[in-house]
Formats: structure tokens, C-alpha cells, sequence
């Protein structure tokens, strides 16, 4: 066995305090990558807000106040940032761009995407697929009678076009169960008056893990026709744990997640609808494939050659990523 020189190890984030209980994409990553690491004999640090708290690294509280440099300890030997340092770094680092850049910055030589899709629209090679830690979620009886579809993801953003999940459940006669969103915001009634009072769209608001996949393990799969350049959708590969199949656009990195055999893309609802229908379903097909290709330790593993690359000298990149407007480039969806 190939011998595994153990780092310091500092995972900086700023967006939310680990562990997380309800909404918090960024933070269930972050949380099996440090227990991966901690279980490999690496010893990690996190850098998160007020609230945090974990029993298998240290923790420093995040300060927004202060320089970034100032709050990383002396003897780390990479930093791995999941937000954009606003300070040149002393340290060896890397930063996870874990949504999509604007167009009005550079982009970092040491930054990681999170999908092949995503890297390839900012000029670049260099990615991580998201993994969770399964060990952290309840298991799945994947024998459970299965009815209805789901929404999973902030229903009050526009991009994740719930309504358009609603229309799709409706042309295939399914109740659609809305997990993240609340029936009676403002933006709901404003934007889906029609869909909002329909007693077969139910919408469950801000839940936590466990009661997430009590609700979606019972029904046959996620309706995810996202109106931008997704760059990964941890809803995806949480529905596929659960036994789901998953139906979404083909934007962003929808088409290389969603393989035929765990679910279907398209870009009209009635395509979508159709699919839904006609779909062959294998809860276990779904199941097993997410916890193979999306899980903690595989991230792990690819991150740690990162950490590698950088600690030694090296950039991520020749020359530094660069934004590609690709907006132009969504189909319309109807």
C-alpha cells in the first residue's frame, strides 16, 4: 500500500455551521469530506460560522471581519476553500466553485468545479463530483409502495421552476409533494396562483434530513426542470439514494448525472411528462447507483491529489479558467 503522507488540512466555509440540519448543500459536502479525510489520519480543521460544532476535527470560528490569512493556523498545509477568498492566500490552497460565476471577476488558477459541464463552461478540465455521506442519511426500504412525484429545492428561486415541476405532475395525473418552498409566499401566489391552490401540489416547507427522505422515499421520483446551468444538484443524487428515479431539463449538469437507466432528460414538459409515464422504474438501480458514484470517500480520494498538486507548487491550471456566457444557450422550456 501506497504510504499516505498525513496533512493539515484547514475546509473554510462561510455560508452556513456545520453540521447542518435543514437546507445546506455546501455543508453536507464539506462534513463527509472532513470525516473522510479524519478517517484517512489527516487532521482537519474547519473555518466555519458561529453554531458549528464536530467531534472528529477542530473547529475555528469563521470571522468575516477579519483577514483571511489571520484566522488560518500557521502549521496547515492546504487550505480548501468552498467559498472565493476576497484576500491573496499565503497558504497552499484551492477553491470549490460551488455555483456559477459571474462575469465580472477572474477566475482563480486553483479552482475546482463540480461537474464536468460546469468546467467545461469556464474553459477548464478540472473537477469533483459532490459526495455525501450515506452513513448520515436513514435507510431506504426500497420495497415501499411508491406513488406521487417530488420537488426538492428553493422553491421561491425562479431557475428551479417549480411551477414547471407542478405542470409536468399534473400532465401525469401524480400529486406532487413540494419539499423546500412554502404554499403561501408572496412569489408563490404571484407566480403559480393556479398551481399554488391545486390540493394535488402539497407543499411541506423547510424539513429536516430525516423527514426528507421519509417523504420522497415514498414516492416514484424527482421532477427537476431547472431553467439555468445547474452545476451539479445534490437534490439529484439524494432522490437517486432514496430510490428515485430522476426527470429534469438538460441544462447544466443534468445530462451527465442522469444516465437513461435512473431517470430521463428533456426540455418540453410534455416530453418529460411522457417519460414519466413510460418509465421503467428500479428503486435499487437508483439507490445503487448513487451511492456508488456520489459518495464522500470517492470525493475524497480525488480531492486529496488536489491538495497534493497544490501543496507541492503546482497550479491547477496552465492559465487561469475563464467565464463563458452560456445562458444564450438554454433551450426555452414549455
Amino acid at each position: 500500500m501506497e504510504h499516505i503522507k498525513k496533512m493539515k488540512i484547514l475546509i473554510a466555509n462561510h455560508s452556513g455551521p456545520i453540521p447542518v440540519q435543514k437546507y445546506g448543500g455546501t455543508e453536507r459536502v464539506i462534513w463527509g469530506l472532513g470525516k473522510e479525510l479524519a478517517k484517512l489520519g489527516h487532521e482537519v480543521t474547519y473555518l466555519t460560522p458561529k453554531g458549528s460544532s464536530c467531534e472528529f476535527a477542530k473547529i475555528i470560528i469563521y470571522n468575516p471581519d477579519v483577514d483571511l490569512n489571520e484566522q488560518i493556523p500557521n502549521d496547515i498545509d492546504v487550505v480548501h476553500f468552498n467559498f472565493i477568498p476576497n484576500v491573496k492566500i499565503k497558504k497552499p490552497y484551492l477553491t470549490t466553485m460551488h455555483g456559477n460565476p459571474s462575469d465580472d471577476g477572474d477566475i482563480d488558477s486553483n479552482t475546482v468545479f463540480i461537474s464536468k459541464n460546469q468546467a467545461k463552461r469556464n474553459g477548464s478540465t478540472v473537477f469533483v463530483y459532490n459526495g455525501l455521506d450515506w452513513n448520515d442519511y436513514p435507510s431506504v426500504d426500497l420495497s415501499l409502495n411508491r406513488s406521487g412525484l417530488n420537488f426538492l429545492g428553493k422553491s421561491s428561486l425562479k431557475v428551479k421552476n417549480v411551477f414547471g415541476a407542478a405542470k409536468i405532475a399534473l400532465k401525469t395525473k401524480s400529486k406532487l409533494h413540494v419539499i423546500g418552498g412554502e404554499r403561501w409566499s408572496f412569489r408563490n401566489l404571484k407566480r403559480g396562483f393556479k398551481y399554488t391552490l391545486n390540493p394535488n401540489i402539497i407543499f411541506h416547507g423547510m424539513v429536516d434530513n430525516t423527514e426528507k427522505i421519509n417523504i420522497i422515499k415514498r414516492t416514484k421520483a424527482l421532477i427537476f426542470p431547472v431553467l439555468w446551468h445547474e452545476p451539479f444538484g445534490l437534490a439529484i443524487i439524494e432522490n437517486m439514494y432514496a430510490g428515485c428515479a430522476v426527470f429534469g431539463t438538460k441544462n447544466g449538469a443534468l445530462e451527465e448525472l442522469i444516465t437513461p437507466e435512473v431517470g430521463f432528460t428533456g426540455n418540453s414538459t410534455t416530453e418529460i411528462a411522457n417519460a414519466v409515464k413510460s418509465f421503467d422504474y428500479n428503486p435499487k438501480r437508483c439507490h445503487d447507483y448513487a451511492v456508488k458514484n456520489f459518495n464522500s470517500e470517492v470525493m475524497t480520494k480525488s480531492y486529496l491529489q488536489l491538495y497534493k498538486k497544490v501543496i507541492s507548487g503546482e497550479s491547477l491550471h496552465t492559465k487561469p479558467p475563464k467565464y463563458i456566457n452560456s445562458e444564450n444557450t438554454i433551450p426555452k422550456f414549455n
